[in-house]
């Protein structure tokens, strides 16, 4: 049984011109629902996150100058968008929803996000779209309360999780995995457990082979007792920011290769969407339409 987080204010409003795909929150769930691939009922509408479980990942400060519009102006232009109280509540709706699809993911075997993967969200700043990261906040949830021991971050967006492995640094709780754009932001790249940096241009089967080797060895060494997957659609060729060489397929395989495989493992998996920047918006739906139409077929 699927659990898909989604609220109308993950669609948040940005100034015309703006680079950020926000339509794409409103247009996935409508295709998903035209095509039948999900229905109402796999829906939920998640609440604000608390204060209190972001300060068990996000430091202090950081977070009363963001809650409080305290950030300056180089500051938020390092995250790439305009602050506003209805921003800052969109990225708590959207951190709860992770939460909440990893709680449904232990019980049922997957959980998925419209939003989420913010993994440029550092301990104690924002970078690259991300002001609080979902995954980190949902790892250190799932550790706290006791529901597992062993988390593993497969992320396999074009971008590295370079927030992820800071706020990881010093956890062995939670193996921090990021294959990535070796040219691509950040340019300055943190140290996360296991770092694959892929050349400009690679291929489906390049991409798919070295994909298949790491699975294999990111899960035997950490034995998670839950998956964390970052699905980024900005591999795509057609993507503006991606500098990768993936066909649509070929995304769709990626996708396949890691949900079978966990599905085969028994392993409890909490998907979000990350990145997609192609310039038409129908290659970045359907692109990760194939993510939810692929947990469907396996984990329903």
């Amino acid at each position: 049984m699927l659990k898909v987080a989604h609220s109308d204010q993950y669609h948040h409003p940005l100034p015309e011109g703006h680079r950020f795909p926000m339509e794409k929150y409103t247009l996935l769930p409508e295709q998903l629902l035209y095509e039948g691939t999900l229905e109402q009922h796999h829906f939920h509408a998640p609440e604000r996150l608390s204060e209190e479980h972001i300060l068990w990942t996000h430091d202090a400060e950081y977070w009363r100058r963001l809650r409080d519009g305290k950030l300056s102006l180089k500051e938020q232009r390092k995250t790439g968008f305009p602050h506003s109280p209805a921003l800052i509540e969109r990225e708590r709706i959207i951190c709860q929803g992770t939460i909440d699809i990893a709680l449904h993911a232990l019980e049922f075997g997957c959980g998925l996000n419209v939003a989420g993967g913010t993994h440029h969200a550092y301990t104690n700043r924002g970078e690259g779209f991300c002001l609080l990261n979902d995954m980190a906040i949902a790892s250190n949830y799932l550790l706290r309360t006791s529901r597992v021991k062993s988390i593993l971050i497969f992320d396999v967006d074009v971008h590295q999780g370079n927030g992820t492995a800071e706020i990881f640094s010093t956890n062995n709780q939670v193996y921090t995995f990021s294959m990535h754009g070796a040219n691509n932001y950040p340019l300055h790249k943190e140290q996360s457990n296991r770092d694959v940096a892929l050349v400009d241009g690679i291929d489906d089967d390049s991409f798919l082979n070295t994909l298949k080797a790491e699975l294999e060895m990111a899960l035997d060494v950490s034995k998670p007792d839950l998956v964390f997957f970052l699905s980024g659609v900005d591999v795509l060729k057609t993507d503006k920011l991606g500098r990768l060489g993936l066909t649509l397929e070929g995304c769709k395989r990626r996708d396949q290769i890691i949900l079978e495989r966990l599905h085969r493992a028994g392993l409890p998996v909490a998907i979000a969407m990350g990145g997609g920047y192609s310039e038409r918006i129908a290659d970045i739906i359907e692109a990760h339409a194939n993510t939810f139409r692929l947990a469907k077929y396996y984990y329903e």
